[in-house]
C-alpha cells in the first residue's frame, strides 16, 4: 500500500493524517519552515520515505508546503475543496475538526488518486502575486472613494482618506510597474501577453492575470476543459425528464480567473464582434442579462484558450474548430 499523508492547512500550522498498512496517524505541525522539518523528521521515524500528499487549494497557506513536499521527492496533489466537501458528505461526517478533515483528505487521496501537482514558473508564480496584490490595491483604492462620498465627514476624516488614496495611487503605480517589467523579463509570458492584446475586451493587466492564473494553458484537452477550471460551465438540475430551476454557472473553479473576466466581458460586448453577434443571438432567443454575461464569459475564454494554443492574433473572421460554448449559463 503505498503511503498517503491527508494535509488540512491552516494559516498558523497544519494536520497530516498519515495513512499505511499499520493504520492512521494524526499530528500538527506548524505551517513554517520548521514545521516542514518536523514533518519530514515524522516521516522517517515511521519509516516513510515516500508519500501521495494530498492538501486543499486553499489561498497560499498552502503552497510553501506543497513546493517542499514536492522538492522532497513526494508525489503532490492539490485540489478543489468542493471535492473534499462533497467526499466528506459521502462518509456521513458530523464531526468537523483539522484533525478529522485531514483523515478525510487522506482517505480521498488512497480513494481517487488525484493527479500530481507541478509548482508552476517562479516568474509565473511571481506574475500571479503582483497581478492579485494589485488587485487588492484597486478594491481598496474604491472603497476609499466611496468612504469620502460620506456626507459630513469631519476635516481630519478628509485628510486622513486623501493621505489614504494617494498612498494607494502610488503603490498600484508601483505594482503596475512590477507587472509590466515581469512580462518584459519573460520572452514567452511578454509574447502571450502581446498575443491577448489583440482581443477586443483584453486589457494590459487582465492579461496579465490571465497568464498568471493559467501557468499552462496545454495542460488543458480543450477550451472546455479551461472553462470548467475557471467555474465557468452551466449547472443543470433535471431529473426524469424534467427540469428544475434555471441553469446557472457551477463557480466549481478558479475564482480569481473567473471574477477577472467579468467585466473585459461587459466591453467585450460591445467592441468584439464575435460577443456582440453571440450577445445579439442570445438576447433574440430570449435570455437574461446574466444568462447572456455567463455564455460571453465562457466564450471570451474560448477564444484566449485558441489565441493561446495556436500561437496566432485574434482574427474575428477566424471560424475556430471549437465549437462554440452552450448557450445556458
Amino acid at each position: 500500500m503505498e503511503a498517503i499523508l491527508g494535509i488540512d492547512i491552516g494559516k498558523r500550522e497544519f494536520h497530516a493524517a498519515l495513512l499505511t498498512e499499520q493504520g492512521e496517524r494524526i499530528h500538527s505541525f506548524p505551517n513554517n519552515p520548521a514545521g516542514f522539518t518536523q514533518l519530514g523528521r515524522w516521516l522517517r521515524n515511521r519509516r516513510v520515505d515516500r508519500v501521495h500528499a494530498c492538501l486543499e487549494a486553499t489561498g497560499r497557506y498552502g503552497d510553501a508546503l506543497a513546493l517542499w513536499l514536492h522538492q522532497a521527492g513526494h508525489r503532490v496533489s492539490v485540489v478543489n475543496p468542493a471535492a473534499i466537501k462533497s467526499f466528506a458528505a459521502s462518509e456521513l461526517k458530523r464531526t468537523k475538526t483539522d484533525a478529522v478533515d485531514a483523515g478525510v483528505i487522506a482517505r480521498f487521496c488512497r480513494s481517487h488518486t488525484p493527479p500530481a501537482w507541478m509548482p508552476p514558473d517562479p516568474e509565473i508564480d511571481r506574475l500571479r502575486q503582483l497581478v492579485r496584490r494589485r488587485n487588492q490595491l484597486v478594491r481598496g483604492r474604491q472603497q476609499e472613494l466611496n468612504r469620502r462620498q460620506t456626507p459630513g465627514l469631519h476635516s481630519d476624516m478628509q485628510q486622513s482618506l486623501a493621505f489614504s488614496l494617494a498612498f494607494l495611487e502610488a503603490e498600484i503605480a508601483r505594482v503596475e510597474d512590477l507587472i509590466r517589467q515581469c512580462l518584459r523579463d519573460h520572452p514567452e509570458l511578454r509574447r502571450n501577453s502581446e498575443l491577448l492584446a489583440t482581443i477586443p475586451g483584453i486589457g494590459e493587466f487582465t492579461a496579465a492575470l490571465l497568464l498568471g492564473e493559467i501557468p499552462d494553458v496545454h495542460q488543458f484537452g480543450s477550451a472546455k476543459q479551461l472553462a470548467a477550471y475557471a467555474g465557468l460551465t452551466p449547472r443543470h438540475k433535471q431529473s426524469g425528464g424534467r427540469a428544475y430551476g434555471q441553469s446557472r454557472l457551477c463557480k466549481l473553479g478558479n475564482a480569481q480567473l473567473r471574477r477577472s473576466l467579468f467585466m473585459p466581458t461587459l466591453s467585450a460586448m460591445v467592441h468584439n464582434p464575435i460577443l456582440r453577434a453571440l450577445a445579439q443571438r442570445l438576447r433574440a432567443a430570449g435570455k437574461s442579462k446574466m444568462v447572456i454575461v455567463g455564455a460571453l464569459m465562457r466564450k471570451l475564454l474560448h477564444i484566449v484558450y485558441g489565441v493561446l494554443t495556436s500561437g496566432r492574433p485574434f482574427d474575428p473572421s477566424y471560424q475556430s474548430s471549437v465549437r462554440a460554448p452552450a448557450t445556458s449559463a
